[in-house]
């Protein structure tokens, strides 16, 4: 597997993992980790924020929209794996989870553990999420017609 594929996957898991909910990431992490080497942290949870930038009409000069809350998180594994976490929003437990399954991740006998368990139950969740999204959508959509008169 190639540097580009490996960081490809992880970030692939690392916004899988950020997305989904706090409740059912902790209920994974729990039910999954047992036996899993201990981390400690080496940086946060931190709480900071950050700042939104905006396009109008997508081709725009950008703009200042606007600040939000994230919270991130480092780890190391007795082994030495570094795991990192930024999650949007201030929970510092969340963000603990996730470096520490990033870390967990880099171990030969845990990534394919994490990625069956944690990777693709929150990819499903976010597939049906965007399903349910696009379903509410296409309820309210109105659609215009224009009706053409018969003079020239």
């Amino acid at each position: 597997m190639t540097a580009e594929t490996a960081n490809a996957r992880r970030k692939r898991a690392l916004d899988a993992m950020a997305s989904m909910p706090a409740n059912m990431l902790s209920d994974l992490y729990k039910e999954n980790t047992a036996g899993a080497p201990g981390a400690i942290a080496v940086r946060g949870p931190e709480i900071g924020a950050i700042m939104l930038r905006g396009r109008i009409g997508g081709g725009g000069a950008p703009f200042n929209l606007g600040e939000a809350s994230v919270t991130r998180a480092t780890v190391r594994l007795d082994s030495g794996e570094l795991g990192h976490s930024i999650v949007l929003g201030r929970d510092a437990d969340k963000a603990r989870m996730i470096a520490h399954l990033d870390a967990l991740r880099q171990l030969p006998d845990w990534i394919g553990r994490v990625e069956k368990a944690i990777v693709e139950p929150a990819l499903e969740h976010a597939r049906a999420e965007a399903k349910l999204q696009a379903e509410e959508t296409e309820a309210t959509r109105v659609d215009f017609f224009t009706m053409v008169r018969g003079e020239d």
